[in-house]
Order: C-alpha cells, then structure tokens, then sequence
C-alpha cells in the first residue's frame, strides 16, 4: 500500500535522492575545478614574475628547447660568466 510518500512502505528518499546528492557533488566539485582552472591561468603571470629563475637557467631551458643552437648557448654562456 502507499503511504503518500512515493514508495511502498518506504521514505521516499531512495534512489532519487541519492542521485540528487550525487548532483549536487558533480556541481560543487565542477565549480571547484573552474574557479582552480581560472585561477591558474590568471596566476601564471604573478607566478612567473615572483619564481624569478637564473638567466643561466633560462639559457639551458632555450637551448633545451631548440631555441638556440651550441655555439650561440656557449658563447651567451661565456658572456654571462664574466
């Protein structure tokens, strides 16, 4: 018999309510992720500005990257030396 409560005998709450507390994680848990993501993308110049890195590591890193090839990374290397 029903009871006015949805189910059978039961409290109503069931699967739909697990699935709307489901929803709700989703929600949360994607807004979380954006507000993280925005942030990110915003800090990276402040994060870049206060990691101040060597310019000897900036040389290693452009000449690891292509950027500049032997000669010029030992002779940019040379003048930083002095």
């Amino acid at each position: 018999m029903m009871d006015g409560f949805g189910m059978p005998g039961g409290f109503g709450f069931g699967f739909g309510g697990l699935f709307m507390i489901l929803w709700w994680v989703i929600i949360i848990v994607g807004i979380l992720a954006l507000v993280r993501w925005m942030s990110k993308s915003s800090g990276s110049d402040r994060s870049a500005s206060s990691t101040s890195k060597s310019a000897m590591d900036i040389l290693k890193e452009r000449y690891a990257r292509g950027e500049i090839d032997a000669q010029e990374y030992q002779k940019i290397k040379r003048e930083l030396m002095e």
